[in-house]
């Protein structure tokens, strides 16, 4: 038996003193008990022994700097810039040994240290530092800090969103030794823009161009997004390139790789998991790589001596995030832009109304190839209308057009053959065979839709119907209104029985198809890549994209047809593309031409002369009625705005699920918007941002919803 097991057996008459030893002991030292919850007694870091904390806390009413004391054991690693633990919500009157306590401990970010507080009350210390790491940088948080006021936000919701949490793995790892400059590359397919060489020398001799950019059709702009960010690091400095999906990011990946090697760039998404996507924003920070490319919140990627940023399709709603104050990547990249000095590239194969402005106010310069290389890089463009439907049988018959058929048969001896449909599934969307009177649901009004080829329930309460009759003319067979790309799938495969039938949409997603004959049926924007290029690509129900109730539905029907157009070849290698929709429609007629800045300049002119966004400045308020009447009498706004509203906002619908701003289940919300002419958007940010700061510190009141700028607005 051991000294250890006799003395356990032994009665413990000695331990009163032995605690009260232990007690003398830690009453004397001079580090003092419970460290990290108040340092109370803890002696002060002799210089600089003020911290200035933001906490994370989104709440407008609390978008300020909070004072804490630095104890002297922190000296050394509460740095500026580190992350942070701090006692917050004690209140004034909870002071003991010269510190303030209590409280929740709540992450932050120390911000600078100072000498003394502008605070003439006790300060609570420093808890700990969670990371000697310095992550928020003064670059960064200046940046930051324009968001949150651009978009009557808090900071602290800005850096959610632009600092990555923390990973102690990827933090402990040493970031590579950075590479020399490359060197300036060849303009190669840049040559084909009229003044993209230049563009290019600009860059690599270190200046700040601005253009926007309407790529050619075709597989080339990967390639020339690398030229460009490799001519920008030749000049020594970085570059910044945003996407609005993980799929476009791999292609500007191995585009980049080609160009310039391995280790010069970061790659920053979400698919990359967090410790990689970590390690990689690490090594951002700490200079070790000068060139980024990734997906919307790579928009706050902290590169050094940041010489150039860019931006590809910036009318994806990818591009916008989801969450507050709710920033737009196109409008991040301008802020840095313009406080930076840098160079800006916004490019894509379409135009927006708001990328036209920036070439109409003189900000950018247009970056376009003549027609003759357009000619070269295009596909031929036909279309069908409802004239030329109502005199084809096979159309009255079958799916397609007899056009759109012999597309079909033709492109297949070639390669593969591209089916655009507005939406996934068997048949969305139902209406009477006879009178074409839309299906809806007997219990709540809902549209009714067929999932797969039997079931037949409602899209918004999700109740099946199983003895459905038309209310107008009482029959009860139906047609689709809007073919879904299962069923476009079905039909084709029977109809071309040796032919490879492919399908891509939300649930699976095909990132390229082999270049050999098959069927790709795919709705906008999950459209693969084809190896050489399609033969060619029908763009179906033109009319369910034009149709929509929404100030950009012509713009967004315009972008999803030349993105899936873009990926057949040119019309000198035979590449056609079929559109079903009506040849009159400005969008039709746009894609025809292969015009998106001409029909993005007459959108703007038109917008211009009805005062909607981007020519003006919107925001919208979101709330149940009581709120919205009370923030909008108590809000001090400029002169010039203008209040439109409120109207009441459809409620979220059980079965479906909700999506960002709808109203709760069982309540009525309505939204108000409020427009203000141009250069007047800062006083309205700042108007809104004060006014609910007011509300939320009084803490009465239902919330209120605010977004400037707002994608949709009907």
């Amino acid at each position: 038996m051991s000294s250890d097991n006799e003395r356990s057996d032994e009665p413990e008459a000695g331990a009163p003193e032995q605690l009260a030893l232990i007690r003398e002991t830690v009453r004397k030292a001079k580090v003092p008990r419970a460290k990290p919850r108040t340092w109370r007694g803890a002696t002060l870091a002799e210089e600089l022994p003020v911290a200035r904390v933001l906490v994370n806390k989104g709440a407008l009413h609390l978008d300020q700097y909070f004072d804490y004391a630095v104890p002297e054991e922190l000296d050394a690693e509460a740095q500026p810039g580190v992350r942070v633990r701090v006692r917050f919500g004690a209140g004034g009157r909870q002071v003991r040994g010269g510190r303030r306590e209590g409280g929740g401990l709540i992450d932050g970010f120390l911000i600078e240290r100072r000498a003394e507080s502008d605070y003439q009350g006790a300060l609570a210390a420093l808890a700990y530092v969670v990371s000697p790491e310095p992550v928020l940088g003064p670059e960064l948080l200046a940046l930051s800090r324009a968001v949150a006021d651009r978009y009557a936000g808090s900071l602290a919701d800005v850096l959610q969103l632009a600092v990555p949490p923390r990973n102690g793995r990827a933090e402990s790892k040493a970031s590579p030794a950075p590479l020399p400059p490359p060197p300036a590359p060849e303009p190669g397919t840049w040559e084909r823009y009229a003044q993209g060489p230049a563009f290019l020398g600009a860059l690599a001799e270190g200046g700040a161009p601005r253009a926007v950019w309407t790529a050619l059709p075709g597989p080339h702009w990967p390639e020339e997004i690398a030229r460009a960010v490799a001519a920008t690091l030749a000049s020594g400095r970085g570059a910044l390139v945003v996407v609005p999906d993980g799929r476009t990011a791999g292609r500007v990946d191995a585009a980049l790789t080609e160009v310039m090697g391995e280790g010069r760039h970061a790659l920053l998404t979400a698919d990359s998991g967090p410790e990689k996507r970590y390690r990689e924003w690490l090594a951002v920070r700490r200079g070790s790589v000068r060139a980024v490319v990734g997906t919307r919140a790579a928009m706050f990627a902290p590169v050094a001596d940041l010489g150039l940023v860019a931006v590809w399709d910036d009318g994806d709603s990818s591009h916008s995030d989801d969450n507050a104050p709710f920033p737009h990547v196109r409008e991040v990249l301008e802020l840095r832009a313009a406080h930076g000095r840098c160079a800006f590239l916004l490019g894509g194969t379409n135009c927006t109304v708001e990328a036209a402005q920036l070439v109409e106010s003189g900000w950018a310069l247009p970056l376009r190839a003549d027609r003759e290389q357009l000619r070269i890089a295009a596909p031929l463009v036909r279309t069908v209308g409802d004239g030329e439907l109502a005199r084809d049988g096979a159309a009255r018959s079958a799916r397609l057009p007899s056009l759109a058929w012999q597309t079909v048969r033709d492109g297949l001896r070639s390669g593969p053959v591209l089916i655009q449909v507005p939406r996934r599934g068997y048949a969305p969307r139902l209406a009477c065979e006879r009178c074409r009177e839309p299906a809806r649901c007997r219990h709540c009004a809902g549209p009714l839709e067929a999932p797969d080829q039997q079931d037949l329930n409602c899209a918004w309460c999700g109740r099946a119907e199983t003895a459905w009759s038309c209310s107008a003319c009482g029959t009860g067979r139906l047609r689709a209104r809007i073919v879904g790309a299962r069923r476009t799938a079905e039909e084709l495969g029977r109809a071309f029985p040796a032919v490879p039938v492919r399908t891509s949409g939300r649930d699976h997603v095909l990132d390229s198809v082999p270049d050999q004959p098959a069927l790709v049926v795919s709705t906008p924007g999950a459209e693969p890549v084809a190896e050489g290029g399609y033969a060619a690509a029908l763009l179906l129900d033109g009319w369910a994209m034009v149709g929509r109730p929404d100030l950009r539905a012509g713009e967004e029907a315009l972008r999803r047809w030349t993105a899936a157009a873009s990926l057949v070849r040119g019309q000198p290698e035979g590449g056609t593309v079929v559109i079903v929709a009506e040849p009159t429609l400005r969008p039709v007629q746009a894609l025809v031409r292969w015009d998106p800045v001409g029909h993005a300049r007459r959108e703007l002119a038109e917008r211009a002369e009805l005062g909607f966004p981007p020519v003006s400045r919107m925001a919208s308020v979101t709330g149940p009625p009581e709120a919205i009447a009370a923030y909008l009498a108590a809000v001090e706004l400029p002169s010039e705005a203008e209040i439109l509203g409120p109207v009441p906002l459809p409620g979220a619908v059980s079965g479906r699920p909700r999506r960002q701003g709808d109203a709760p289940p069982g309540e009525t919300w309505e939204r108000a918007l409020v427009r203000v002419p141009p250069g007047r958007g800062a006083a309205l940010a700042a108007a809104l941002k004060a006014a609910q700061a007011a509300r939320t510190a009084r803490g009465t009141g239902d919330p209120v919803r605010i977004r400037i700028d707002p994608p949709d607005i009907g």
